[in-house]
C-alpha cells in the first residue's frame, strides 16, 4: 500500500523547483508509505509523480516507484494489490510485446507490462485488486488516472491555478503553490445530510474524488479530461441478474465458498506479517475462518471493546478467536482513548467526516500494526448481502406508511415525535427481552421518530433518502446553498429491483466507497497498515446479485447465505445475537467526558463569526441534547466534526 501525489503545470509558469515541490507533497504521505519515497520528473512538460512505499510484496529496490515500462513508454505512480498479479504474469511470458526479463516480482511491474500488452482498459477489466494510479503515457502525450472498480483505494483530482494537481489525499495538494482551498458550501450540505461527502464532490471548490470504476484522461494540464467507466456498478447488478445463478442453495453455498476461499488466498500473499480484524460479527468471522482454514499457523486477529454497555463485542470477538484457533489480541477503549484520537481526525481524514466508528477503527489500526503490517477486514458483506438493519425497517415502515389513513398520518407523525427518544427507549426496554432478534432494536426511539418523519412521502427513493439523513434539509444548518445532485438522487438504473435491492445498490455505489472504505483506508493507512477487503473481490460481487434475494435477506433474517457458510465453521449459538455494528457511545460521552471540548466548539459566538452554519439551531440542538430532551448524536457529531476540521484549516 502507498501513497501517490503528482502535478502537471506548464513548465514556464510553474513557481520553484519541480523536483523541490514535488518532494514536500510526497512528504505528506509519510504515513502511507514509511518504507521508501521516490519521485520522478519531465521538466519538459511540467510534469512529475511522487510516491510512498509501503512495501509489501517485493520488498527489493526493483519494487520502487515511480517505475517505468520496459519500453520507457508508460510511468506509473501506483497505489494498491493486484492480487492476480502471479496469474497475469505467466500470461505475459508468453506476449511477444513484453518479452523480457524481469526486474523483479512486484506486481507494479506486471500492472505496466499488462498495460504494454492489452492496453490500459483491456488491463484494468482484467485486474483482480484494489487499485488507484496515475499513469503517464509518453507516446499518446496523456495522463490517466484510474480507481478500482468499488472504490476501495481513493484519488483526488483537480485544477487550480496553473496546475492539474493528483494526490491520494488532499494534505499532499495543499503543498503545491496554485492549489487553492476554498470551501464547497454545496458539497458541506452534502456532508451534513450524509455525514460524509458523496464522490465525486470534495470539500474544495474545483477539487473532486475519481469515481470508482473510472479512467480519467488529460491530454495537457489546461485541457478538459474525459472520463470513461471500464466497470459500472448498475451494469454490472443488471448483467448478474440477467444470468442469475441456476444451482440449488445448497450448490450456492458450496460456489460462494469457492470463491471467499480464492479471494482470501489471494489476500494472503504478503512478505510481511499479515493478521485481521475481528468484530465477532458475521463478515469478519467468516473471514478469519477461512483465513485460518488456510494457514498453517493460528493466524493473528485484533478487536476493540468498550466498557459501555451495549456497544462492546469485544467478548463476542474473543469467543469466536478461541473457537477457530487464532492468535487474538483485544484492546478497550474509554472515552479518554478516544479525546485523544478526535483531535487527529482532522489531519487523517483531511475533510469533514462524521463516521463516529472512525474512532475505534483508528485504535483497532494502531493495535493491530504493533504486530503486522497487513490486515483483512470483513467489510462489504452488509451491501452485498443486505445486512443493514435500515433494509428491512425500510421495508417494513414503506408498507406501514402506506397503510395509514391519510388523515391519520399527521396526527399520528405528531405524537411520534412529541414524545422524546429517551422515553420511547425506556418504554421499549421492558418488551425487548421477549421479543425475537429479528425485531429487537438498538435505537427504538430514533427508528419511531424516523418513522414519524418519513411519513410525509411514499416515493421509494425520497423515503430511504430521508431515511438515511441525519439532516432533512441541510440548507437549514448550511448558510448559503443548498445541495448537488448525487448518486442517491439522480436517475438510477433501478428497473427490475426491488426497493430492498435499490437500497443494497445504492448503498454499494455511495455509501460503501465513501463512508465505510474512506474510513478504513484512512484510519489503516494513518498506522501505516494495509487493510485488505476480500468480500469486495468483483468476483464476488457479481456472485451475489446473481443470487435470488431470499437467499440473502428476508422480513426477519439478514446474511443468510453468509451465516449458513460460517455455521460450516463455527456453531450457530455463537452468533445468535441482534447486530451491534461498531459504533462508540457519543450520546453519553458529548454529556459526559467530551462536554467541555464540545461547548468549546459550539459556542455561539464562535458560530456566527465563522458563518458556516446556523447558530441558533446548532445551540438548540446542543441544549436539547444536554437536557436529555432529544438524543441529537449524530446531528452534533456531523457539527463537531466540521467545527474541529474548520479549526485545522485556520491559518
Amino acid at each position: 500500500m502507498c501513497g501517490i501525489t503528482g502535478f502537471w503545470s506548464n513548465p514556464a509558469r510553474l513557481e520553484g523547483n519541480p523536483e523541490h515541490l514535488v518532494r514536500k507533497m510526497t512528504a505528506k504521505l509519510l504515513h502511507r508509505g514509511p518504507d521508501a519515497a521516490g519521485i520522478w520528473n519531465d521538466s519538459v512538460k511540467g510534469l512529475a509523480f511522487g510516491h510512498q512505499r509501503l512495501a509489501i510484496q517485493d520488498l527489493s529496490p526493483a519494487g520502487k516507484q515511480p517505475m517505468r515500462s520496459h519500453s520507457g513508454r508508460y510511468v506509473i505512480v501506483y497505489n494498491g494489490e493486484i492480487y492476480n498479479a502471479r496469474k497475469l504474469r505467466d500470461e505475459l511470458e508468453n506476449n511477444a510485446l513484453v518479452a523480457h526479463g524481469w526486474r523483479g516480482h512486484s506486481d507494479t511491474e506486471v500492472l505496466l507490462a499488462s498495460v504494454e500488452a492489452w492496453g490500459l482498459k483491456n488491463a484494468v477489466s482484467r485486474f483482480v485488486g484494489m487499485f488507484a494510479f496515475a499513469l503517464w503515457d509518453k507516446e499518446e502525450g496523456v495522463l490517466h488516472l484510474v480507481r478500482d472498480r468499488l472504490g476501495i483505494k481513493p484519488l483526488y483530482y483537480g485544477k487550480s491555478g496553473n496546475a492539474f494537481l493528483f494526490a491520494s489525499e488532499l494534505k499532499s495538494l495543499k503543498e503545491h503553490p496554485d492549489f487553492v482551498g476554498e470551501i464547497d458550501r454545496r458539497a458541506l450540505a452534502l456532508f451534513f445530510r450524509h455525514n460524509y461527502i458523496p464522490a465525486p464532490y470534495a470539500i474544495y471548490k474545483n477539487f473532486r474524488k475519481l469515481e470508482p470504476g473510472t479512467i480519467l484522461s488529460l491530454s495537457a494540464p489546461d485541457a478538459s479530461s474525459e472520463s470513461n467507466a471500464y466497470w459500472n456498478t448498475w451494469e454490472n447488478i443488471h448483467s448478474a441478474r440477467s444470468s442469475s445463478f441456476s444451482g440449488s442453495y445448497e450448490e450456492a453455498i458450496e460456489e460462494l465458498e469457492a470463491l471467499l476461499s480464492d479471494s482470501i488466498k489471494l489476500r494472503m500473499l504478503s512478505d510481511v506479517p499479515l493478521g485481521a480484524f475481528l468484530s465477532g460479527g458475521i463478515d469478519s468471522s467468516l473471514v478469519v475462518a477461512l483465513m485460518q482454514k488456510q494457514s498453517s499457523r493460528p493466524v493473528r486477529t485484533f478487536s476493540i471493546g468498550f466498557e459501555e454497555t451495549g456497544y462492546d463485542e469485544a467478548p463476542f470477538a474473543r469467543n469466536i478467536a478461541t473457537h477457530i484457533g487464532t492468535k487474538h489480541t483485544e484492546m478497550y477503549v474509554t472515552s479518554k482513548d478516544a479525546l485523544g484520537v478526535i483531535s487527529r481526525i482532522p489531519e487523517i481524514y483531511d475533510e469533514p467526516f462524521a463516521d463516529s466508528s472512525q474512532i475505534p477503527t483508528i485504535l483497532l489500526s494502531e493495535l493491530t500494526r504493533k504486530h503486522v503490517t497487513v490486515a483483512l477486514s470483513g467489510d462489504g458483506g452488509d451491501e452485498l448481502f443486505g445486512g443493514y438493519n435500515r433494509y428491512r425497517l425500510a421495508d417494513m415502515r414503506l408498507n406501514r406508511v402506506r397503510k395509514f389513513p391519510g388523515f391519520l398520518k399527521f396526527p399520528l407523525q405528531h405524537l411520534i415525535r412529541a414524545i422524546p427518544k429517551q422515553v420511547w427507549d425506556t418504554l421499549y426496554k421492558p418488551f425487548s427481552s421477549f421479543l425475537p432478534n429479528s425485531l429487537r432494536m438498538n435505537n427504538p426511539g430514533r427508528s419511531l421518530h424516523a418513522l414519524a418523519q418519513l411519513m410525509r412521502t411514499s416515493d421509494e427513493k425520497e423515503f430511504y433518502l430521508n431515511m438515511i439523513s441525519y439532516f432533512e434539509d441541510p440548507s437549514l444548518i448550511v448558510k448559503g446553498r443548498g445541495e448537488p445532485e448525487t448518486k442517491l438522487t439522480r436517475n438510477a438504473q433501478s428497473e427490475g429491483l426491488s426497493f430492498r435491492e435499490w437500497m443494497m445498490a445504492q448503498d454499494l455505489v455511495s455509501y460503501l466507497p465513501d463512508d465505510i472504505l474512506t474510513k478504513v483506508d484512512r484510519a489503516s493507512m494513518s498506522a501505516s497498515l494495509e487493510a485488505r477487503v476480500p468480500l469486495l473481490d468483483h468476483r464476488i460481487a457479481s456472485f451475489s446479485w446473481g443470487l435470488p434475494l431470499k437467499w440473502k435477506c428476508n422480513e426477519s433474517e439478514s446474511k443468510i447465505i453468509l451465516k449458513d457458510l460460517l455455521f460450516k465453521h463455527v456453531p450457530k449459538k455463537m452468533l445468535d445475537r441482534p447486530k451491534v455494528g461498531f459504533g462508540v457511545p457519543v450520546a453519553q460521552w458529548l454529556r459526559g467526558p467530551l462536554r467541555d471540548w464540545s461547548e468549546s466548539l459550539l459556542d455561539e459566538s464562535r458560530l456566527r463569526q465563522e458563518g458556516f452554519l446556523d447558530a441558533q439551531l446548532v445551540r438548540s440542538m446542543w441544549q436539547e441534547h444536554l437536557s436529555g430532551k432529544k438524543n441529537w448524536q449524530g446531528q452534533l457529531w456531523s457539527v463537531l466534526m466540521f467545527q474541529t476540521w474548520l479549526d485545522g484549516e485556520k491559518p
